[in-house]
Parts: C-alpha cells; sequence; structure tokens
C-alpha cells in the first residue's frame, strides 16, 4: 500500500500553505472528524499546514468499519504520514485524539529521520492514568447519552435517525479503541510535551492532565488549564491557537529544516 494513496484516505487539508514553518497534524477525538480542525487550520495558515487525519467510519469514510484498536489507529495514521514529513511536524490530539498521537509521536521517534518536534495533548489524562470504562459494551441509547453529557455534538445530528446511526458505528469503535487502550511503558518523547485540559473536565482531573510529564523530556512540558469542559477547545478557541502559534512559531526546532 503506497503512502500517497493511504495520505489521501486519512489526512485532509483544508487549508493550503505554499511555503509552511511547520506542519500540524491533529487527531480527532472519539465519534469526531477531521473537519472538527477546519477553524484550526484556517487560523494557522499560512506560516503553519495543518492536517487533520480521518478515521474511518464516518463522513467521506462512512462506507468504512471503524477500527476498535489504538495501537492500529496509531499504525496506520503514521503510515499516511509518511509522504508529509518533508517538513517539521508536529502533532496535537484531543481527547482519544491525544492517546493516538502520542502512540504516532512514539512510532516517528522510533522509526523516522523526522521525528515530531512538538506534541500537544488535550482533554485527556496521561496514558499511565487508567481508568476502568465500559461505554463501547452498552446499548445504543447509553451511548448516546454518554455523548450528550460530554457534549461537543449537535443534538439535531443525533435526532436525525440516518446521522444517529452512522454516528453510533464510529462511536462504539472509537470507544472500544480508547477504553481497551493500555500503556506500554517506554523511553520518554524527545520532543516537547504540552498539555492542555478543562478545568471541569468530567474525564481528565488537572492531576491526571500534569501526568503527561512523564512522557516529556526534562524541561520538556507544559501544561494549561483553561475555563471549561471536555470540549472547552471550543469556546477557548483563541486561546488554544495563540498557544499554538507560539510554541510552533518561536521554538527553535519548528524553525529548523526537517530532518533528512
Amino acid at each position: 500500500m503506497d503512502d500517497t494513496s493511504e495520505g489521501h484516505r486519512w489526512l485532509r487539508r483544508f487549508q493550503s500553505s505554499d511555503t509552511p514553518t511547520v506542519r500540524l497534524v491533529c487527531f480527532p477525538h472519539a465519534g469526531g472528524a477531521a473537519s472538527y480542525f477546519l477553524p484550526v487550520a484556517r487560523a494557522l495558515a499560512p506560516e503553519v499546514d495543518v492536517l487533520a487525519v480521518q478515521y474511518p467510519g464516518r463522513q467521506d469514510r462512512r462506507n468504512e468499519p471503524g477500527i476498535g484498536d489504538l495501537t492500529v489507529l496509531a499504525d496506520r495514521s503514521t503510515h499516511a504520514l509518511r509522504g508529509e514529513l518533508d517538513r517539521p511536524v508536529a502533532l496535537f490530539g484531543h481527547s482519544m485524539g491525544a492517546l493516538v498521537a502520542y502512540e504516532v509521536a512514539r512510532r516517528l521517534t522510533r522509526t523516522s529521520p523526522s521525528q515530531p518536534v512538538h506534541l500537544f495533548v488535550s482533554g485527556r489524562r496521561a496514558p499511565t492514568r487508567h481508568r476502568v470504562e465500559d461505554v463501547h459494551l452498552r446499548g445504543d441509547d447509553a451511548i448516546i447519552e454518554e455523548l450528550q453529557s460530554l457534549g461537543g455534538t449537535d443534538p439535531q445530528m443525533l435526532a436525525d435517525p440516518e446521522l444517529r446511526e452512522m454516528i453510533l458505528g464510529a462511536l462504539r469503535s472509537d470507544y472500544r479503541a480508547v477504553e481497551t487502550y493500555r500503556h506500554v511503558p517506554g523511553e520518554r518523547l524527545p520532543c516537547p510535551v504540552t498539555a492542555l485540559t478543562g478545568d471541569h473536565d468530567p474525564k481528565t482531573t488537572v492531576a491526571e492532565a500534569r501526568a503527561w510529564q512523564e512522557q516529556a523530556p526534562e524541561d520538556g512540558f507544559s501544561l494549561h488549564v483553561l475555563p471549561g469542559d471536555h470540549f472547552f477547545l471550543a469556546p477557548r478557541a483563541t486561546e488554544v491557537v495563540a498557544l499554538l502559534r507560539e510554541h510552533l512559531l518561536t521554538a527553535p526546532d519548528a524553525l529548523a529544516p526537517a530532518r533528512q
């Protein structure tokens, strides 16, 4: 399977950038789609080339079965990125996407000459802070109830039978992937790690978000606690984009040419 075809299936570019300084790859939350990061792409262009990962089972990939194994999601995402490593690459993931981004960072660090220059993890506790959860084993109504309790999904979408069915398929696979994931201990990442969390996120305490420091290099970790719940990104978009811009465009590593 060649890198170009995989990249076309897995990656979405919503805003073209002819000469970007750095490339930011974004990973959606459970049930989420690449389009969630359209505002980020528009806000950071043209200095930052933003790519968003489109998992199977949603939007234009709705006819493909979802992937219920987070390590497989990370493997496939990493493979899709092989053709995008001509620039320094940073990774950003929200909720489930934070774990996928972390595992992709580990894979790029081990196998690629172009290692990530920064990892941003949002709305997710550190991989070493496990909670027993079983949402993926529940009935459809219970999964929808869980989704509604977190916000982040238009209630009108859930009221439409066809959209509800499509969302449920992807959502169950995603919940299975994140709830069955178990962290395998290894070396710290060589790149800086920035964690973001809402101060009222029921899925992540501030202490659990701070534990991402265990995966970062010494003196290479920062934590930002913003007002909000699990989906604090939307109401705090201005602050989040400013933070991304500051880290991506002022860090010396981001301005260096990609390793060959």
